[in-house]
């Protein structure tokens, strides 16, 4: 049995992926505790929220190899298989984003990305004041709340099931390498 101290570590998450996320939480934080109250800045946190998608979107193409969609978007039948998984407590530790992780990624980057452009419709003359429009915005954002408390809650359950803690492997990048039974 290894100690943590002679555990090996690998580089997983890049400054890009780490700095993107932390990012996107500070700006939806802002833009939710700003809507309201203070217009520009919830505009601008929204704004912020909109152009980090974009990025996101690029480096998921063009990124290091534990970023790209090609690694963390999975077949429904591979996600229905890992979840039926998780349900009996046998799900494999995966190195990077594992199946259910990845449904997340791509859920949250589209609520986000829809939240960010209702936003912006609602400063536009074809939708300023429309009422359809502002409540789209709402649910929307509302959404992403319900998505981030399950985005928390599987980090958290992956973090005890597998013995790491995955905040903490988001703001250093590393996690412990793969053993045989780990998917990498």
């Amino acid at each position: 049995m290894t100690s943590v101290s002679e555990e090996r570590w690998v580089r997983v998450w890049d400054p890009f992926v780490r700095l993107f996320h932390w990012c996107l939480v500070l700006s939806f934080a802002v833009a939710w505790l700003s809507a309201n109250t203070w217009e520009n800045v919830h505009a601008w946190a929204g704004y912020a929220a909109g152009g980090l998608i974009v990025l996101r979107l690029a480096w998921g193409f063009l990124g290091t190899p534990y970023a790209r969609f090609t690694h963390f978007v999975r077949s429904p039948r591979t996600v229905i298989d890992y979840l039926k998984a998780v349900a009996t407590g046998s799900e494999a530790r995966h190195l990077g984003h594992n199946p259910a992780g990845g449904v997340m990624i791509v859920t949250l980057m589209l609520g986000m990305a829809c939240t960010a452009f209702t936003g912006y419709l609602l400063t536009t003359d074809a939708f300023w004041g429309v009422t359809w429009m502002q409540h789209l915005h709402n649910w929307s954002a509302h959404g992403l709340i319900l998505l981030v408390g399950f985005h928390i809650a599987g980090v958290a359950l992956a973090s005890y099931r597998h013995r790491e803690n995955l905040v903490h492997a988001m703001i250093v990048g590393r996690k412990r390498a793969a053993e045989a039974e780990d998917i990498s």
